[in-house]
């Protein structure tokens, strides 16, 4: 079950004081959710496979470790009508690799805390208009199987400890720990939000489903060179210049599994994707 904006804001109206709820409810975000498409419903991405890409495209590589693996692709005309918070280009495809431990058998990982080792994920924007062929995947890449995947236009929230909450509700001054018993973050009402966040989450757009909390201080960390002091007001700036522009989900039916059931996500700051400059993605992952 996805959120529509009419159940998040009836749950607001329900669950919190009113003038608070209504301060939450300006903070929702529009989002993509992707879900494994049933016969005869449009496509509009796709998990596994072997990707198109332009005649002259290079596999993408981490350099010094090998080739990445292909996780799967938008189209992002096919997402052109839906409106979102952020600009995705009208058309083309975005492919997603990432290097999932296959080819050094998990050796190597692709961690925040080092920043060098964000060349492991990367992001490609496809253009139309040039020649494109399947690709089979490198040696020492078993691809993971297809699935074509629909989607709906959902609403999304900010999960506890999330920047834009704090922007919000933590006023000056206020101690960080006791904004934990602020009515946005109450037990019941959090509880509740996340019976909408049934999976597999994979979703383009809006906020992220955190499995271990708010990515943004993550890329934040990567950011400023992996080693910012967590309570540094410069990590805090730095977190609210990131957005989400996709994440994926472990999924049985691709046999993809990040770790203990964790999840991709890729995020740009909006100058970056407003200019297409898809080179300047950061990437995390998160698992349980």
């Amino acid at each position: 079950m996805s959120a529509s904006y009419e159940a998040l804001e009836r749950l607001a109206r329900e669950r919190l004081p009113a003038a608070i709820a209504e301060r939450w409810i300006k903070l929702l975000r529009p989002a993509v959710r992707l879900r494994h498409a049933a016969a005869g419903q449009p496509v509009v991405a796709q998990l596994g496979g072997n990707p198109s890409l332009h005649e002259d495209a290079t596999w993408p590589e981490w350099d010094g470790h090998g080739p990445l693996t292909y996780v799967g692709s938008i189209d992002c005309e096919a997402l052109a009508g839906i409106e979102l918070q952020i600009s995705l280009p009208r058309r083309g495809r975005l492919a997603f690799f990432y290097f999932d431990g296959q080819y050094d058998d998990a050796e190597s990982l692709v961690i925040f805390q080092q920043p060098e080792s964000l060349a492991g994920a990367r992001v490609l924007y496809l253009p139309p208009g040039l020649n494109t062929t399947v690709r089979a995947s490198p040696r020492g890449i078993k691809p993971y199987p297809h699935i074509d995947l629909s989607g709906d236009r959902v609403a999304t929230f900010p999960n506890p400890g999330h920047p834009a909450l704090l922007r919000e509700f933590l006023q000056a001054g206020d101690d960080r720990r006791t904004f934990l018993d602020h009515p946005v973050n109450a037990e019941a009402f959090v509880k509740a939000l996340w019976e909408f966040e049934t999976g597999p989450m994979h979703q383009v757009g809006g906020f992220g489903t955190p499995v271990q909390g708010p990515m943004e201080y993550e890329v934040a960390q990567a950011a400023l060179g992996g080693a910012a002091d967590w309570h540094d007001p410069a990590l805090e700036r730095e977190a609210a210049n990131w957005t989400l522009l996709a994440q994926i989900d472990s999924d049985d039916a691709t046999d993809m599994m990040w770790g203990d059931a964790g999840v991709l996500y890729w995020m740009m700051r909006p100058a970056d994707l407003e200019a297409r400059r898809f080179e300047a993605a950061s990437f995390t992952w998160q698992c349980h």
